[in-house]
């Protein structure tokens, strides 16, 4: 028979825990699947210092830990590395099934799967993840101040990211694989002006060297096929992120990159009543922990108010 919950939360980084918080101590009774990856991008991140409540820092994993354990207490049941892998969203109530066949139907759903980072794809970038190698200046940038950077991409993000660091960072270079910035014009009429960061046009990174920190890149030109060595003491890797939503595509309207799109803005809704988006796998435009926690909050309101207006709480 198939298990019928109040509130099904989809996904378990600072988004979903802080949904289960709320949705638990609103006696919603909230069954949280956390997904493969339990924590979300925290889990790979070292120490966070702008996250507020924590004023000596905490590690990421450890932050996640704390999230969990909040959830938990209220009563959340959790289901740890289990998968959602199939949604149907075109009943007044929603089923969802996970890897092993399991059938949910739920009330409401909360969705806070997240956006996971794309990477370069050479095996130095995974050894030095966390130890100069990051896919978030605004997140680890303040442990470089005072050092010489670099940034990966040609996007928006990635001019974003060289912008935040040449504040931070003496020099910071600007690594584009083509002979020209996909960013709009403003943010490369803002590269342009920035004195410090210094664009390396149809260049690409072949390793990341160092041994337990960044030490520096070796590059080649793919025009010119010309290798270099430059010394530095961070990579950050801003060529996007792919929004973990695939398994909505069908039911629920996205933008281009898989972001998905809110009913009405200011609010979690989407266009299906009783389904909610929160986190990363919506915001494409600040990607913070806080930022994610707060949609969760709202997710999980919206939900609760949901499911009062229908008779269910």
């Amino acid at each position: 028979m198939p298990k019928t919950v109040k509130c099904l939360i989809i996904g378990s980084g600072p988004a979903g825990y802080t949904a289960a918080i709320y949705a638990s101590r609103a006696n919603m009774e909230p069954v949280l699947y956390t997904g493969k990856e339990p924590g979300g991008q925290l889990m790979i991140t070292t120490d966070v210092e702008n996250f507020p409540g924590y004023p000596n820092g905490i590690m990421g994993p450890e932050i996640m830990e704390d999230f969990r354990n909040q959830a938990a207490r209220f009563g959340t049941e959790i289901h740890t590395g289990v998968m959602i892998e199939k949604v149907d969203f075109s009943g007044p109530v929603h089923k969802a099934w996970t890897e092993s066949g399991e059938e949910i139907h739920a009330h409401s759903v909360v969705i806070a799967t997240g956006a996971s980072a794309k990477w370069l794809g050479i095996e130095s970038e995974k050894r030095l993840m966390n130890k100069g190698v990051s896919a978030c200046a605004v997140c680890d940038g303040f442990f470089f101040r005072g050092q010489e950077v670099s940034v990966v991409g040609g996007g928006d993000t990635a001019a974003e990211e060289a912008l935040y660091l040449s504040k931070l960072c003496p020099k910071v270079h600007l690594f584009v694989r083509r002979d020209e910035l996909r960013a709009s014009k403003i943010m490369q009429e803002r590269i342009e002006k920035t004195e410090n960061v210094e664009v390396h046009w149809n260049t690409e990174i072949e390793e990341i060297l160092g041994d337990d920190g960044v030490t520096g890149v070796r590059l080649v030109n793919n025009k010119t096929k010309e290798n270099s060595e430059l010394s530095l003491g961070a990579v950050f890797i801003a060529i996007g992120h792919k929004p973990n939503t695939d398994i909505f595509k069908e039911w629920l309207p996205t933008d281009e990159t898989g972001y998905l799109i809110v009913d009405q803005p200011g609010t979690s809704k989407t266009k299906i009543p009783g389904v909610f988006v929160s986190g990363d796998a919506a915001d494409k435009v600040y990607r913070q922990a806080i930022t994610a926690a707060g949609t969760g909050c709202m997710a999980a309101l919206d939900a609760e108010r949901y499911l009062a207006e229908e008779g269910i709480i």
